[in-house]
């Protein structure tokens, strides 16, 4: 069967380039070796842990995973299954997609001891269902595990954005499916779009944005969910939720924004987060990109924390944005 190539939509949202290098849509915000030199050394002022010790000893629970739900979801709602960091089984119309695969130890190119898994992965690889497509956001190595692809199996199709596909076919993908922002496409029944994120590419110090990065959303029949990748706060959210809201499910990171002059641009902290899924008219929401690495300054269990916090103030009810456990499944 061959894979459905993408197609133009009417959507507003197109690629912005600077010469061979994407861009943001909205904020041109591009650290380099000279920033992460000014973070890394402490230069200047430093952002202070809002909770400290409190937060270090926090990490995700871990439960039993749902595999009498997993095995047959209902193919008439959205389910998904939290297995770590940005990576969910997300079940939708009958099949089984993954997206940024990582069931690795580290998410580095090398084993580097502040690179470490800090959590298990909430379901094995030997654990999975039968997986019909994975959906990777973009080329970092928290949400690109080579290694993780090739224990998925080989021979899955694969939906990437703009200019990952080759590093994909280095390690003998074949199924490839590489897609702009504002363009969808069809797989089996279930309707894929790519969407924008505030964010960035790399694999080397010298490769920076020379491939897209995006979010997912996917629908069918009248149920919407939404991968939103990794990504700073942008006006397109608002967009999102006119054009596709009220989304059933969104899928929003909350973890790695301090120091914020840093990450602020690029990563949502959890006040941000809440406002996301407000923006979408989500009727659920749940976190990612937290309690997995140590990817930035704030402790490991900060963003979940901060996230309470923030859906209290802004009047959202527990049920509706939830930290999911390691393995834990919603239906919704």
């Amino acid at each position: 069967m061959s894979l459905t190539p993408p197609e133009a939509t009417d959507f507003p949202w197109r690629v912005r380039k600077v010469g061979q290098r994407f861009c943001n849509l909205h904020n041109d915000y591009r650290p380099g070796l000279r920033e992460v030199a000014r973070w890394k050394l402490k230069w200047g002022t430093a952002d202070a842990a809002s909770h400290g010790t409190l937060c270090e000893a926090f990490e995700p629970k871990t439960v039993s995973p749902d595999f009498a739900t997993i095995l047959q979801p209902d193919s008439g709602r959205i389910v998904v299954t939290w297995v770590g960091h940005s990576t969910f089984l997300l079940q939708v119309g009958g099949r089984n997609f993954l997206t940024d695969p990582h069931f690795g130890s580290h998410c580095a190119p090398v084993p580097l001891r502040g690179f470490r898994r800090q959590t298990p992965p909430g379901l094995k690889v030997g654990q999975l269902p039968r997986i019909d497509a994975i959906l990777l956001s973009h080329n970092h190595y928290d949400h690109l595990d080579l290694a993780s692809l090739r224990a998925v199996g080989h021979g899955i199709d694969i939906y990437c954005p703009t200019g990952v596909a080759r590093l994909l076919r280095g390690v003998g993908a074949r199924r490839l499916v590489e897609m702009s922002w504002g363009e969808s496409s069809v797989f089996q029944g279930v309707r894929l779009v790519c969407l924008p994120a505030q964010h960035g590419s790399a694999r080397t110090p010298f490769d920076r944005n020379g491939s897209l990065w995006c979010g997912w959303m996917f629908e069918h029949g009248e149920r919407k969910a939404a991968f939103l990748g990794d990504t700073g706060y942008d006006p397109f959210f608002m967009e999102f939720g006119d054009r596709f809201g009220p989304i059933d499910l969104a899928m929003i990171p909350i973890g790695a924004y301090l120091p914020a002059w840093f990450m602020g641009p690029l990563h949502l902290n959890p006040e941000e987060a809440v406002r996301v899924h407000l923006d979408l008219k989500a009727k659920h929401s749940v976190a990612m990109h937290w309690g997995t690495f140590l990817l930035a300054d704030e402790p490991l269990g900060e963003p979940a924390l901060l996230l309470e916090q923030a859906r209290r103030a802004a009047g959202v009810a527990p049920e509706a944005f939830r930290l999911l456990g390691l393995g834990e499944t919603l239906v919704a």
